[in-house]
């Protein structure tokens, strides 16, 4: 199956981003991709945390504007969409939920994941707490994308190998061919450690992973790492794209996956 990771660099203005989505999709299905995957916080990069609150949609709701905007493009471009995140409604009025949401072809959505792990650093010159309008998930998601079986995470997540893990050894379930992981890590922190964690998780996990980002400065002054990229279960990189808009390109090639597992079975050797 052909994947494809788009790289934005969302502003304030939810319509244009949800047209740059759009275009970006548009291109992954021109060019042969089944699944595309968007970045974390693909319709909003406000000017401060809580412009998430106003723009929250109820859970479920297909004629909200961004629920709506995913489930139809996937309906009409014919993919599987992990729709970056958004922010869901939640009973506390002072937070929502940082909502991963997988559409089917047919535009019907198969799958919400709410991350788990919020985001917080400060090392006296920049500082972010996600806790201050997020509430967290708690439960693990994974869903059947046509051939493949996805697991979701969403950015800080990645820094937690036993969500991915847990994933992969759920109950009745085989492991994981790929994990998605929409992101919009910090400049800072993305430069230190992107690439040497999605290559460790992809490794580990014997899975390719698909990674989705914000890469570029934002109209708030952030600046995110971007460098979306595609991993194999090796580690190696199939694809990266630095900066700026656009999108990476690679096969997840299922014969790849067996030998892998054949050639080094570490997933069987577990014993914790």
């Amino acid at each position: 199956m052909k994947i494809a990771a788009i790289q934005m660099v969302s502003g304030s203005d939810v319509g244009a981003n949800l047209a740059r989505a759009r275009h970006w999709l548009a291109e992954a299905a021109a060019q042969g991709a089944q699944l595309a995957a968007l970045p974390e916080y693909f319709c909003l990069m406000g000017r401060q945390d809580g412009d998430k609150l106003a723009l929250a949609e109820s859970d479920g709701d297909v004629q909200a504007p961004i629920q709506r905007a995913l489930s139809e493009a996937a309906a009409e471009l014919g993919l599987w969409l992990v729709g970056g995140t958004l922010p869901l409604r939640t009973a506390d009025p002072a937070r929502v939920r940082n909502a991963c949401c997988v559409y089917a072809p047919d535009g019907r959505r198969a799958a919400r994941y709410d991350k788990i792990h919020l985001f917080r650093y400060d090392n006296g010159r920049e500082a972010y707490d996600e806790g201050r309008v997020l509430e967290a998930g708690s439960e693990p998601v994974t869903v059947q994308a046509g051939e493949l079986h996805v697991g979701l995470s969403v950015c800080y997540d990645l820094r937690f190998p036993e969500l991915y893990r847990a994933m992969s050894f759920q109950p009745g379930r085989v492991a994981c061919d790929l994990f998605c992981v929409p992101a919009a890590f910090t400049y800072t922190t993305g430069q230190a450690h992107w690439e040497l964690l999605l290559r460790a998780r992809a490794v580990e996990n014997q899975a390719y992973i698909v990674a989705p980002a914000q890469g570029g400065r934002h109209e708030n002054g952030r600046r995110t790492w971007g460098h979306s990229m595609i991993v194999d279960p090796w580690g190696e990189v199939l694809g990266c794209l630095p900066e700026g808009e656009g999108l990476v390109l690679a096969d997840v090639d299922t014969s790849r996956l067996a030998a892998v597992r054949a050639q080094l079975p570490a997933l069987q050797h577990r014993r914790l």
